[in-house]
């Protein structure tokens, strides 16, 4: 099967990107709002981007009806967000943080997820999170008027204590299980693990 980029809709093209790229990581992101609402919302188009400076980047589109989603518009208002990853104990409550909620109700507070303060920005974060990264913005990219890529500088970082070596700066893996966004609304675990030996190479 072949098909041309240009022959495509935009949702067609979104269908094959999101059924062969994958799993993705999930950016479990916390926002502030104007009133002080916390705002939690999921985003699996996402990754890390560099560690000097340590940048993530995320993408936000717009709502079905053309609303900017309440993410965004904290973003732009505070310029600090919270990325967390998401474990197998948190997966159903991240994925139920992705429903139409209005702006003036939080997901946190509506779903009992436990909020803890951040060290340097003032946009609480997922207590309960394994990982979390405390970020400002390095840059906004509107991308085609319905999309933006959003690039965050992380700030701190906090690990579930359990999760880290700090002599060797590892994780322990057989204790940490993140989640993985598959399509629609499906997910993966990570036990199923392979290893190999160091790649040697030729010559």
């Amino acid at each position: 099967m072949e098909y041309l980029s240009t022959d495509l809709s935009p949702r067609e093209r979104y269908k094959i990107l999101t059924s062969f790229v994958l799993p993705r990581p999930i950016a479990w992101v916390t926002t502030k709002g104007e009133t002080g609402v916390v705002n939690a919302a999921p985003f699996s188009f996402f990754n890390v981007l560099g560690e000097d400076p340590p940048l993530c980047v995320f993408a936000i589109n717009l709502r079905p009806d053309g609303r900017v989603k309440d993410t965004l518009v904290n973003i732009r208002r505070s310029g600090e967000f919270v990325v967390h990853i998401t474990d197998e104990p948190l997966a159903r409550a991240m994925h139920e943080t992705g429903g139409d909620f209005p702006p003036e109700i939080g997901e946190p507070d509506h779903l009992g997820l436990k909020l803890a303060p951040s060290r340097t920005i003032g946009v609480p974060r997922l207590a309960d999170a394994p990982f979390a990264m405390e970020c400002k913005i390095w840059q906004l990219i509107d991308v085609n008027g319905d999309r933006v890529l959003v690039l965050g500088e992380g700030l701190t970082f906090h690990i579930r204590d359990e999760l880290w070596d700090s002599e060797k700066m590892r994780v322990e893996m057989e204790l940490f299980h993140p989640v993985g966004r598959m399509f629609a609304d499906r997910y993966c675990r990570t036990n199923d693990r392979m290893d190999f030996p160091p790649a040697k190479g030729a010559g």
